[in-house]
């Protein structure tokens, strides 16, 4: 990835939902780092077998500065995901311990076939927003045995991002009041996203699960659920939606 390559700097940053379940704190928003590589189809292969190699070496040599999940949709994104405290995270040299580890003619020739399998890649920051995301039993990124995604994209403008918030709030709302079992997490756009949105990630274990599983809240939550649903759509500005997965595989977390 050349921003990593070019600035030592990048740790991947989502998900879709949204590896790792990282700590949360109370309901403060929990930043995250977004890394996304648009992936050309024929260079999939390829990369995921670099990103491996990456991984792996992290690994072996246990290194303390990196911490990532990584999710790939269905149109060959790949996005990698770490928490951060703030911007200055960004900055930190994440990819040093690494290269001398590595060697720098090693490490530099990992990056540059990397880099062959792409054209276009980005960075931004999302946070998560604890209040409007509804896992009762405590918030984590990967609900274990549950690596299929699905991500729901609500754009929206400055002029309506009130009303949609409290369109939000009162979906959430409805879930806990009738105790579904469909969780998800959401997901507030920040510094260099592509428009204003919430993003919200639901798990399950493969596509039939999904469908099960909305198919059994949507019988749970009754008339007032498409209600309250059409009522977000019709504030949006643009909604997409996008099928995904997690990669455990290519996730990393150090040994303490």
């Amino acid at each position: 990835m050349r921003t990593f390559k070019m600035r030592l700097t990048s740790l991947f940053l989502l998900l879709l939902s949204a590896g790792i379940g990282f700590a949360q704190d109370g309901n403060k928003p929990q930043a995250y780092w977004v890394h996304e590589d648009v992936v050309k189809p024929s260079k999939v292969t390829d990369y995921e077998s670099i990103c491996k190699e990456l991984t792996d070496n992290a690994r072996k040599f246990n290194i303390q500065e990196l911490n990532t999940i990584v999710t790939n949709t269905e149109d060959d994104r790949y996005l990698w995901v770490s928490p951060i405290a703030n911007m200055a995270d960004i900055d930190k040299p994440i990819f040093t311990t690494l290269m001398e580890k590595m060697g720098k003619e090693t490490f530099s020739n990992m990056f540059n076939r990397m880099d062959e399998c792409y054209d276009v890649e980005q960075d931004y920051i999302i946070h998560l927003d604890k209040t409007l995301s509804y896992m009762p039993e405590g918030i984590t990124q990967t609900p274990e045995g549950e690596d299929y995604r699905k991500f729901f994209y609500f754009y929206i403008t400055p002029a309506n991002r009130a009303m949609v918030k409290k369109n939000m709030e009162a979906i959430t709302n409805l879930f806990a009041s009738k105790g579904s079992k469909f969780y998800y997490r959401v997901y507030k756009s920040g510094f260099g996203t592509r428009g204003e949105f919430y993003m919200v990630a639901a798990a399950a274990k493969n596509a039939a699960d999904y469908s099960a599983k909305v198919t059994a809240n949507n019988e749970l939550l009754g008339a007032e659920w498409p209600k309250l649903y059409n009522e977000l759509r019709s504030n949006l500005l643009k909604y997409e939606v996008v099928s995904g997965r997690m990669r455990p595989d290519m996730a990393y977390s150090p040994s303490k």
